[in-house]
């Protein structure tokens, strides 16, 4: 089978717009965790999240395509920033660039995990409010929606916010015409699409993919949704630099945050003739299912180990030989239990002594854009530094764990990123220097 490198960075996170922005604040102990201000969430329990700075998107699309961004959500956004930004990294000219593009767009594929993209308030309130009842204005009168609610939206509204639209838009914009997928497993999305990428190239099937996800989890109706699930901290609105507390016995609750982390993969040769950077080569990916529960991770973490395992397997490699794990650490300490567990599994003696980077605490919960997970993992192999655990204070449980809350330089040869997802998807990523 063929080999599989990363050649390409596109990350947009609370920490930056931009891999070398979001890796140089991440060095640096930097935190995106802030107050809200994209909208009013005085409201609510808690009040602060990841958010990304501010762009405009018509900055990161060919001119010809602007009046296209009208139909775009926020998730879309983020990944559309993160394509442009790892295209420009990698030295690949797509038709968004010149008319001469230096690939076949017929051999690019494009795997983007996306989640469940949350309706703007403004525009669906103003629709639905045509439609109260008229006996009771807190309820919603179906069929005065049907007649005129729906009248209220323009025709394209759907194509806002349909998942499989950030993997279209950046087709469409960079002219790429390989096999194309959409998935959405929550956080767990982006790691399976990086994941079909790599297996996409290995058959043959394409020579090029880009990869990863995006999704905004920062609006009203995922504050919400989060909210009733209890999984969020209330207790930090005030100091939100210390809101997630990964793996720590004071473990919280998380913060929802926003984000995109997209990799360029390419055929191992082909990069190396056209004397691309090559940040790292992925060797192994694998993905399991513990059918637990749809709000719990399962307590043992056997599925997610089996993951990490199965990965480290098909890469070849033991789990002696990992320099790094990038994990998925919540700051949800009933989920971060659970990981621990799974991770004391898959790893055994290993799991006291290989370096661990959570970066949530950092950025929030990026959800589907946990793509940035995978994207941080190469660039600390690519660097030779581990990222701080800022907030990793004291290990939950009094499990020992190798943490340290100032970034260290290593000699790291292979990195694993590993996520798990609500519903029980669980996926890792092994990476090896060239």
């Amino acid at each position: 089978m063929a080999r599989v490198v990363v050649t390409g960075i596109g990350i947009v996170s609370p920490l930056g717009v931009g891999s070398r922005a979001h890796w140089e604040a991440l060095i640096d102990g930097k935190t995106g965790v802030r107050r809200v201000a994209a909208f009013d969430a005085s409201g609510f329990a808690c009040q602060i999240g990841g958010e990304v700075p501010a762009f405009k998107i018509g900055d990161f699309v060919p001119k010809s395509y602007r009046k296209a961004t009208k139909v775009m959500a926020r998730d879309i956004e983020l990944a559309v920033v993160a394509a442009d930004d790892a295209f420009k990294d990698s030295g690949l000219q797509s038709q968004a660039y010149t008319q001469t593009p230096n690939f076949d767009g017929r051999r690019f594929g494009c795997n983007i995990g996306a989640g469940l993209v949350s309706a703007e308030l403004a525009e669906l309130g103003a629709a639905m409010t045509t439609a109260r009842s008229a006996n009771d204005p807190n309820r919603l009168d179906l069929g005065q929606w049907g007649k005129d609610g729906m009248t209220q939206l323009t025709p394209l509204w759907l194509l806002k916010y349909l998942p499989n639209m950030l993997a279209c838009h950046v087709t469409i914009i960079h002219q790429l015409k390989g096999p194309s997928n959409t998935i959405t497993c929550a956080d767990a999305s982006s790691h399976l699409a990086i994941g079909e990428a790599f297996r996409t190239i290995q058959r043959g099937n394409a020579e090029l993919a880009i990869c990863g996800g995006a999704e905004c989890k920062l609006s009203p109706m995922g504050l919400l949704r989060q909210t009733l699930l209890g999984r969020l901290n209330v207790s930090c609105n005030d100091d939100p630099g210390r809101a997630v507390r990964p793996f720590d016995a004071d473990a919280a609750g998380t913060a929802l945050g926003e984000g995109a982390g997209l990799l360029i993969l390419e055929e191992y040769d082909r990069a190396k003739n056209r004397g691309a950077k090559i940040y790292a080569e992925l060797v192994g990916f694998a993905a399991s299912q513990d059918s637990y529960q749809v709000t719990q991770p399962d307590p043992s973490g056997r599925s997610y180990a089996k993951a990490i395992a199965n990965a480290l397997a098909d890469a070849g490699l033991t789990a002696a030989e990992v320099d790094v794990i990038v994990p998925n650490g919540l700051g949800i300490a009933s989920h971060d239990r659970a990981e621990l567990a799974g991770l004391q599994t898959a790893l055994g003696s290993a799991a006291a002594t290989a370096p661990v980077s959570p970066i949530k605490a950092q950025t929030g919960s990026l959800a589907a854009g946990s793509g940035v997970e995978a994207a941080t993992a190469v660039l600390a192999l690519h660097h030779g530094k581990i990222p701080p655990a800022i907030n990793t204070r004291k290990p939950l449980g009094g499990v020992k764990l190798n943490v340290s809350p100032q970034t260290r330089d290593a000699k790291i040869d292979v990195a694993v990123s590993s996520v798990y997802s609500l519903g029980g998807q669980n996926a890792a990523l092994v990476f090896r220097k060239v």
